[in-house]
């Protein structure tokens, strides 16, 4: 109360007018009635740590997102500690803790599969930190006061610190009057924060959607002009924000903020004109929706099927392109889906796992439109079957493909044999894939039509040339489709070899895409 009374009648530690631009050296300190979170939702591992800090002499408290969601009364995933302790000093109090980063050192402490990340109170003063032309902070491992590193977190929110032991929380710029009044705002000098870090741009659009905030007009205000600065970060940083954001459980609403604050175009080129098609505006609508409801029920989210979904108006726009131009359908799918991963890496840095997941699903597309013979059942085989099919549910749902194909696969994935048997001998024969199977027994590969050897080539139907392959072989010659299967490969790999080497430049499996063009 006396301390309290004093900075009232000194001024000292005043806030400006909203918190955002004075340099506070005390803060307000708030009791269990005053800020009513709830210590049941605290981890106790991040209590441990807090608690052996404390024990061995050093100031020790939760901090950032874990705090301004303990304020929201919702459990946080993850626990960050702030401490006036050395890494060094950190790492020596704990049996599993490791020191990482290059830009700004912390501490990752290890309890089985909860991590606990714990940084020294960083120094206000970055004057004299290494910064690219644009003004980019590239490293600065200076430690300094607590309210030193409460002004040089991002948002006021983020900024409060909880100490678990006395149940107190610690605001040093306002973050309690925004949280209460729903406001982003950014603490000190917004161009000058997003010019030291321009990943905070992507941070308020995220925060904003999922907190369902409203972002201050001085945080908002300069975003559009200075959106080009993302450009300046490395691609790996940047997809790693942009995978926060659409896997946060709200992205939908993520994605209409960029949209709005003007972030979008240089993350997800073309986007815009997607959305702006009513067959694509749905598509993606569905595929966002559909994960953000994966999210809040707790279940896992394919960052491959995510992005293959986002980018895929762009794979069809450009496949249809390739075929209008004279190009056979199977590498004219190939060839777009290459132009737009090659697009995108420059600006997300895809990683080499995601982009072959995203491969599979849309390779995986045309296989689904042929319903004879055996490629339903070689499709069954597929590692990537359920992404796949779920591909084909959001396509049919969006009005991109009859209803009735995912009807058909509905069933025939659910029904045993006699049900599928009837199912393939009810669909009508189809004169663009019903003859793939007899061409395919002669030997003369080259004197085949092109599009019948590039369905094939897709659709691994009836493969050999001999009419009595056992299913077993069969299903090893699928086994290597996938690009990125390395375990898989070496060992099978001598059965497409030879088959190749016997027809002549057949190809067979999803993978085998670019060797059809050699049939022809």
């Amino acid at each position: 109360m006396i301390k309290k009374l004093i900075r009232s009648i000194l001024g000292k530690g005043k806030k400006t007018a909203g918190g955002s631009g004075g340099k506070s050296t005390e803060p307000d300190v708030l009791g269990p009635k005053q800020h009513g979170i709830d210590p049941s939702l605290v981890s106790p591992n991040a209590v441990r740590v807090t608690q052996t800090l404390q024990e061995a002499g050093f100031k020790a408290f939760i901090v950032g997102g874990a705090v301004r969601d303990l304020l929201l009364s919702i459990k946080p995933k993850d626990f960050d500690v702030a401490t006036n302790a050395t890494p060094e000093q950190v790492k020596s109090l704990f049996r599993r803790a490791f020191i990482i980063g290059r830009r700004f050192q912390i501490v990752h402490v290890m309890f089985g599969q909860e991590l606990i990340e714990v940084t020294t109170f960083r120094g206000s003063s970055s004057d004299n930190a290494p910064k690219d032309e644009h003004g980019r902070v590239l490293r600065d491992n200076t430690f300094g006061e607590q309210h030193e590193d409460a002004e040089r977190r991002d948002f006021t929110i983020n900024a409060m610190y909880y100490d678990p032991a006395s149940q107190t929380v610690l605001d040093y710029h306002g973050g309690i009057a925004d949280i209460r009044a729903k406001k982003l705002r950014i603490i000190g000098e917004p161009e000058a924060r997003y010019r030291e870090d321009p990943v905070r741009m992507l941070r308020v659009v995220r925060f904003a959607a999922k907190l369902k905030f409203t972002i201050d007009p001085a945080s908002s205000a300069p975003i559009r002009v200075m959106a080009p600065l993302i450009d300046n970060v490395p691609a790996a940083r940047v997809f790693d924000e942009m995978l926060k954001l659409l896997m946060s459980g709200h992205a939908l609403a993520c994605l209409q903020q960029l949209r709005k604050e003007g972030l979008h175009h240089g993350l997800l080129p073309l986007l815009d004109v997607v959305l702006e098609q009513p067959l694509g505006e749905k598509f993606v609508t569905l595929a966002l929706a559909n994960t953000d409801a994966r999210v809040k029920q707790g279940k896992p989210v394919s960052p491959g099927f995510l992005f293959a979904s986002l980018l895929w108006h762009q794979v069809l726009e450009k496949w249809r392109a390739y075929q209008a131009a004279g190009e056979y359908p199977i590498p004219a799918l190939h060839l777009a889906a290459d132009d737009v991963l090659d697009a995108q890496t420059e600006k997300l840095a895809l990683q080499r796992k995601i982009a072959s997941d995203m491969r599979d699903i849309w390779a995986m597309q045309p296989r689904f439109e042929r319903r004879v013979g055996k490629a339903p059942y070689k499709l069954l085989e597929h590692l990537r079957l359920r992404a796949g099919y779920d591909f084909l549910l959001l396509r049919c749902e969006s009005g991109e493909l009859e209803a009735e194909v995912g009807e058909w696969w509905d069933a025939f994935i659910a029904g045993n044999g006699a049900e599928r048997e009837e199912l393939i001998a009810r669909k009508p024969g189809d004169s663009s894939a019903a003859p793939g199977p007899k061409k395919r027994k002669r030997r003369g590969g080259r004197n085949r039509s092109k599009s019948g050897a590039d369905e094939q080539a897709e659709a691994g139907d009836d493969e050999a040339a001999p009419a009595e392959p056992a299913p077993a072989p069969a299903a090893r010659r699928n086994a290597p489709v996938r690009e990125d299967d390395g375990d898989v490969a070496p060992v099978e790999g001598e059965a497409p070899k030879r088959r190749r080497r016997r027809r002549s430049g057949g190809a067979g499996g999803s993978g085998g895409g670019d060797a059809a063009p050699a049939a022809d």
